[in-house]
């Protein structure tokens, strides 16, 4: 039922176009995924995410653990029932809200003893735990527990982190090919290491020995520079298997998605589009720029003349900066529906170029072109 092809690859860089097949539909990557943290992607609907062409979400195990809970997705049938979208899903472990989010009190090899971010109340969450719930989700794609460590990070503590992760990948993999329905839910592993390259060995070369589906590559997108983001990428291109997807986890600024495709990577996922948009921050072809500056007041173009999303073909900068000075709920929904849909473009032109062999020729232009516009708010 889950299988992945690379169907083309840029020979001057790396940079693959494939397909992985799952029980909701054919994913073709690369791919950006859009995260439905709460079993919805802020601001829009299902439908709306179809129109701009989102193959696949995210969930959060964590979150959807604490509301609405695994009773009530174990009456729903999953996720997929529960949110009614029929396309694939991907649930991430919980393992990075217990390094971002939830108040650690102990953590251990044998588990982790948190505090809810929500209530205070005790949480002891363990890969065996995340196991069950992501299959209560019932998500095509589950994530194996992990430690993600802090930037920056002692090689000691790094070391730790990997040993634990390695050590919650196993238990990850026995306990869901027990539990699981191995024709509707696959796992994928994480290979951790931070921004050391012999720990990133070393936890490569332990994790994909242990034959998972993909592989995510986690602990980046923490706060290290970019350039030391994609000398990781490099070594693991290298090390990583080349019939397996690969899942550079959190990451969504549009040039560290294309550097990402350029070094091997298939997934990508990210919150920053829809924060972004609440916000009022744009990406276009051109660059980032922020609608509520005031030079937009007149500005009667559209956002981004080459994108093809809703808001982009039927309105102006300057109405859509009169929504946000009016507190228009519209902005925000109109800014996350156009960062999303330009974030998935990005990943599909990517695709477009690698299997047209002029791949190189994309990442050059792009690179020229995009660039940050540090506007003001007013």
């Amino acid at each position: 039922m889950f299988e992945f092809k690379v169907i083309a690859k840029c020979p001057v860089t790396g940079a693959r176009a494939g397909e992985f097949f799952t029980p909701h539909g054919i994913i073709k990557t690369p791919v950006f995924m859009p995260v439905g943290t709460l079993a919805t992607v802020k601001a829009m609907s299902p439908q709306e995410l179809e129109e701009i062409n989102a193959q696949i979400i995210l969930g959060n195990t964590y979150h959807l653990f604490l509301r609405p809970g695994a009773e009530i997705f174990n009456e729903t049938g999953g996720l997929h029932n529960f949110m009614n979208w029929q396309h694939p899903i991907l649930t991430d472990s919980g393992g990075f809200q217990v390094f971002s989010l939830a108040k650690l009190q102990k953590i251990s090899d044998e588990n982790v003893i948190c505090r809810s971010h929500i209530d205070g109340a005790e949480l002891i969450m363990s890969p065996e735990w995340s196991m069950k719930m992501q299959g209560a989700l019932k998500s095509d794609i589950a994530m194996a527990f992990d430690q993600c460590c802090e930037f920056p990070a002692t090689h000691e503590k790094a070391e730790e982190a990997l040993k634990r992760t390695t050590l919650w990948a196993k238990r990850s993999q026995e306990f869901f090919n027990a539990h699981n329905d191995l024709n509707a839910q696959t796992l994928f592993g994480i290979v951790q290491g931070s921004v050391y390259e012999d720990l990133r060995e070393r936890s490569a070369q332990e994790i994909t020995g242990m034959n998972f589906s993909g592989y995510g590559i986690g602990g980046l997108s923490v706060g290290e520079p970019h350039d030391v983001m994609y000398k990781i990428l490099d070594l693991l291109n290298n090390l990583m298997p080349q019939n397996k997807p690969r899942y550079l986890m959190g990451v969504g600024y549009p040039l560290n998605v294309v550097e990402g495709i350029t070094r091997g990577v298939d997934m990508f996922d990210c919150v920053l589009p829809t924060r972004n948009g609440r916000t009022g921050t744009l990406f276009t072809h051109t660059g980032r720029i922020n609608i509520k500056s005031k030079i937009y007041e007149h500005d009667f173009t559209s956002v981004d003349p080459e994108c093809d999303c809703y808001l982009c073909k039927n309105f102006t900068r300057a109405y859509l900066r009169h929504l946000y000075r009016c507190g228009e709920i519209l902005a925000m929904r109109l800014c996350s529906w156009h960062n999303l849909r330009f974030s998935i473009r990005i990943a599909e032109e990517a695709r477009e170029n690698i299997i047209a062999g002029t791949f190189p020729e994309y990442l050059k232009n792009f690179k020229a072109k995009f660039h940050d516009d540090n506007n003001s708010e007013n």
